[in-house]
């Protein structure tokens, strides 16, 4: 006979894919392929969708912006929800339309390697070349939207670019750092959930609910930063040394956020040769008892 627990894992492991999303154990898979596929992609492919990427966060900021800048003062908690809410349409883009973000090759590539799939040297020649790319998307972004078009330097949107991109900056190292940690951890969080889930609409909503959760605490995003800061030195505002005083900390947490507390924490929690939560090990398991 089997028991309730037994019961509930054999109902678990039917349910998650009748209501179109895998469990755990495939989303791991999943990402371990695509984090070999991002490996395999030629210099043009990983420059291109990685400029894809690096615009699509950026536009999603520019949203943020012109969203929240004209709301009353008065409504300061709505308004970041508001923008919290609209942000995610960069994240969206770039997993169903296509591109390649820093933030989740963090941990997707990672992945890969810790399965041996491929070298070290692969994982950060990728995370290189998509960290140019997406610098280059954003700061397009930044320069031609932004600047030149005004977008982020009429009134009342460079008060409000300037006082995010303040706020990044004043951040001390450990700071950033840590606040990159958070981001990451949420950031891949909804890449893992957009893997699991197998249609559009889920995929979404996999997308939307953490990455709006990020913005609204505020946690700081590297690629987001390649964006609205430059925005504000562009308007004449702060200097590009004070930028890379900000890009190394977020960076380096926004790197151990997705490799180390979602890819390597569910690498080892759903591992098929170390987790007994497997979907193979929790059948073989009701097989023998039942």
């Amino acid at each position: 006979m089997l028991n309730t627990s037994q019961i509930s894992e054999k109902s678990f492991v039917k349910g998650a894919h009748h209501m179109g999303y895998s469990i755990p154990a495939k989303i791991l898979e999943i990402t371990v392929e695509n984090g070999v596929k991002k490996t395999k992609y030629s210099l043009m492919q990983t420059m291109i969708l990685g400029f894809e990427a690096g615009a699509f966060i950026a536009l999603g900021y520019l949203l943020f912006i012109r969203v929240t800048a004209t709301l009353s003062p008065n409504l300061e908690g709505l308004s970041s929800l508001i923008g919290a809410a609209v942000f995610p349409i960069g994240l969206i883009l770039t997993l169903l339309a296509g591109g390649e973000l820093l933030t989740g090759n963090m941990m997707a590539v990672p992945l890969a390697r810790m399965e041996n799939r491929i070298n070290t040297g692969q994982v950060l020649f990728n995370w290189f070349l998509v960290s140019v790319s997406n610098f280059l998307g954003a700061i397009f972004v930044a320069y031609f939207f932004g600047h030149l078009l005004g977008l982020t330097e009429m009134t009342p949107y460079l008060a409000k670019t300037i006082s995010i991109a303040e706020h990044k900056l004043e951040a001390s190292f450990l700071q950033a750092f840590i606040s990159g940690i958070g981001c990451n951890w949420l950031v891949a969080a909804a890449v893992w959930l957009s893997y699991g889930a197998d249609d559009m609409f889920g995929k979404i909503a996999g997308i939307w609910f953490p990455t709006m959760t990020f913005v609204a605490i505020g946690f700081q995003h590297v690629v987001a930063n390649m964006f609205v800061i430059p925005a504000a030195i562009f308007a004449g505002h702060f200097t590009w040394i004070e930028y890379l005083h900000n890009f190394i900390p977020v960076f380096l947490g926004n790197a151990i956020g997705g490799t180390i507390f979602i890819g390597m924490a569910y690498w080892y929690a759903f591992n098929k040769n170390k987790s007994p939560y497997t979907e193979t090990n929790i059948k073989e398991t009701m097989e023998k008892v039942g």
